[in-house]
């Protein structure tokens, strides 16, 4: 039995592969290491190197096109209101007073925060949610 037999190279590249994806944080890596993992066993299966490239490319092209089409289809949320990305979204502050112009200043986090009103109607005191975050500045609404 030879140390690098078919299988055992699909699996070293689906590894590679798997690796990258973790330094970079490409998803599309770990779809081309799945087409990988599909060469390496049709390896085990005894196809022939044809087949077990063409059940690479098959596999890992599918999985590609399949992720590309399901992010393409999510809207994207801007990451300054994704509570995904920005983990400020969605929490509540207390807000004491309001200028004219619709901004005030919050107590958030330990710190003097600056922020404005983004809601319908004119602004009032009390209990608001955290709808984006701009720079330094909080967007709250009721």
């Amino acid at each position: 039995m030879e140390l690098w037999n078919g299988s055992t190279l699909w699996w070293v590249i689906a590894g590679t592969l798997v690796a990258l994806e973790l330094a970079t944080g490409t998803f599309y890596l770990l779809m081309l290491a799945l087409g990988a993992a599909a060469g390496a066993l049709a390896a085990h299966l005894g196809l022939g190197l044809a087949a077990q490239i063409s059940t690479a490319a098959l596999v890992g092209g599918l999985a590609v096109l399949f992720w590309h089409r399901r992010r393409a289809s999510q809207p994207q949320t801007p990451s300054s209101s994704n509570p995904d990305v920005n983990l400020d979204v969605g929490q509540q502050v207390q807000v004491t007073h309001w200028l004219a112009d619709g901004r005030t200043t919050v107590r958030y986090r330990g710190a003097e925060w600056q922020a404005r009103f983004d809601g319908s109607g004119s602004p009032t005191p009390g209990l608001h949610t955290i709808r984006a975050v701009e720079g330094s500045c909080l967007v709250l609404a009721p």
